[in-house]
């Protein structure tokens, strides 16, 4: 069957900040210029904001020059900061570091506390009265390249096929989306972004992009324990010393907070669990008094790029760019990430425009990097470019060492340290490492993975192609489980991975349970063997986070 095709001047893959932002700049353009160019945006989710997953405290920097009317317009910004905290936990207590001991990055004075997927249906709106054509439920499955190589759109995935490929009763075809610059706004590891790399060399001379999981829940709490704007973040307990990872505590409006917790994933010992980590960190004596009494209403996880500046790829190539977290915008040290991809999607729209009023098409938009190396963006993300470096050397050592690099050399210290080695070759053999017991939820202020899906209203089809690919099907009986004790079982937050066996306990074999797939991406980061391919899978499927 012969693919439908559709042209546009823009074509945009991805639905948060960075695309959504990429989009109303370009209109807002045309509009000042009286023009008018195509912009189409897809998103795979079934609506704008059902994948979006951030902590989230928002810097309003980027959403001011884009927007600077957002709150007369009714932007979703309605919980301002109104204090921080920071700890440093052990298991049975904890630190308060002063604020005035606590480097500039980790105050919030200005920002707010919000849900990013309610701010992304909100710049959705904007977006389409802007004249966006905005399809929700479309997946980027390919990208399409003409007869110079250069990127000239994606196709969208097939409908309607079942598991063994073939096309079912309800098939339908993809659609190819043609234009004359496409930009991939995918989020964090994304399907397309990471073959574009490979595909053009983007990552020639940058870092290995470091990862992290952040897992949150929302909760409706006792009134009494609700402070609106209270902002909570600990290092520390539950995780070891050499491990990095954080929790977050965040107040929003109407008595309900995010809870939270990120774990870097160049963690060494394979028996850890990111899902367990969080659950432990609930319960320290300066988290759960905030949960008791109060009703879990949402889970999800996503994964983070945090490797910073070192670790951004080329952004360009014949006929396309990456922004935001595609490309790993994301402040690591400011633990935010949503004005970066906003200031990027801004600042490829005005390379992009420029483009099309000289009526050029599928070159590289060089003006984009170069315009970022002059931003406010880039000055951010240097000044804060040694920070997971330092922490990689230990929680302790690395704070200090980094708390010197921002008060003394306020961010500009005279070198810059570098990650060498990529997360999924940081594991080390299970033999090597100590069993971590943790303890059986409660149902009450702890829970399993599978009535955490639940909450995150994940569905897809069961009899469609399974898009957890495997290289090589042996694998993880032959390696991942012989050597590290199949890790897929505990870095996955969503029961995907499984490790059968027969009623005599031979055989063993990994059952994908691809139905409770959170889209989180973890499995393609940290896979020892890189073995497994995350891919696209119908779209529309996945979570559905209502106010995540």
């Amino acid at each position: 069957m012969q693919r439908e095709a559709m042209e546009f001047d823009v074509v945009i893959v991805g639905g948060g900040p960075a695309g959504l932002a990429s989009a109303i700049r370009l209109k807002q353009l045309a509009a000042e210029k009286g023009t008018e160019i195509g912009v189409c945006l897809i998103e795979k989710g079934a609506e704008i904001g059902a994948h979006i997953l951030s902590g989230a405290i928002m810097d309003p920097r980027a959403l001011n020059e884009l927007l600077p009317n957002w709150k007369e317009d009714g932007a979703p910004l309605n919980a301002p900061v109104s204090e921080d905290r920071f700890f440093i936990l052990t298991e049975t207590g904890g630190t308060k570091v002063p604020n005035s001991l606590l480097p500039n990055c980790f105050h919030n004075e200005g920002n707010y506390a919000i849900s990013l997927g309610n701010l992304c249906r909100w710049l959705g709106e904007q977006a389409e009265a802007l004249g966006v054509e905005i399809y929700p439920g479309f997946a980027g499955s390919e990208v399409l390249f003409d007869e110079n190589g250069a990127v000239m759109g994606v196709a969208t995935g097939d409908m309607g096929r079942l598991h063994d490929g073939s096309e079912g009763p309800n098939f339908q075809i993809g659609m190819e989306l043609h234009g004359k610059y496409t930009f991939f706004a995918e989020g964090c590891r994304g399907h397309l972004g990471k073959q574009l790399e490979v595909k053009f060399n983007l990552r020639d001379g940058a870092d290995p992009q470091t990862y992290g999981i952040g897992l949150k829940e929302l909760w409706e709490i006792k009134p009494e324990q609700y402070q609106s704007g209270l902002v909570i973040h600990s290092g520390g307990w539950p995780m070891q010393p050499d491990t990095y990872g954080g929790g977050f505590l965040y107040h929003l409006e109407n008595n309900q907070i995010a809870v939270g917790f990120v774990v870097g994933l160049g963690y060494k010992n394979p028996h850890l669990s990111p899902f367990e980590e969080f659950q432990r960190f609930k319960t320290h004596p300066n988290i759960r008094p905030f949960l008791e009494g109060g009703k879990r209403i949402a889970y999800g996880a996503r994964a983070l790029s945090a490797g910073g500046l070192q670790s951004l790829p080329k952004l360009t190539f014949p006929g396309g760019v990456l922004v935001g977290d595609d490309a790993g915008f994301l402040n690591a040290a400011r633990i935010k990430g949503s004005h970066c991809a906003i200031k990027s999607g801004s600042l490829a729209a005005e390379a992009c425009f420029d483009a099309l009023s000289g009526e050029r098409q599928r070159d590289e938009l060089v003006a984009y990097p170069e315009a970022f190396k002059q931003s406010w963006l880039h000055n951010e993300l240097h000044q804060a470019r040694n920070f997971k470096p330092w922490i990689n050397k230990g929680l302790k050592y690395g704070s200090m060492m980094f708390g010197i690099d921002q008060i003394v050399f306020r961010g500009k210290a005279p070198w810059t340290l570098h990650n060498t080695k990529p997360d999924h070759a940081k594991l080390l053999p299970a033999s090597e490492c100590e069993p971590i017991a943790y303890p059986k939820p409660d149902g009450v202020i702890t829970f399993d993975r599978l009535s955490s899906v639940f909450l995150s209203s994940t569905n897809h089809e069961e009899d469609q192609p399974c898009h957890l690919q495997l290289k090589d099907a042996s694998i993880p009986i032959s390696v991942n489980l012989a050597t590290y004790d199949a890790p897929e079982q505990r870095f996955c937050p969503a029961g995907v991975y499984e490790i059968l066996r027969d009623e005599s306990g031979n055989n063993p074999r990994l059952q994908i349970n691809a139905q409770n797939c959170v889209h989180c991406k973890t499995c393609d980061i940290k896979d020892p063997t890189q073995n497994i391919n995350w891919v696209v899978p119908q779209g529309g499927e996945g979570p559905t986070y209502p106010n995540m």
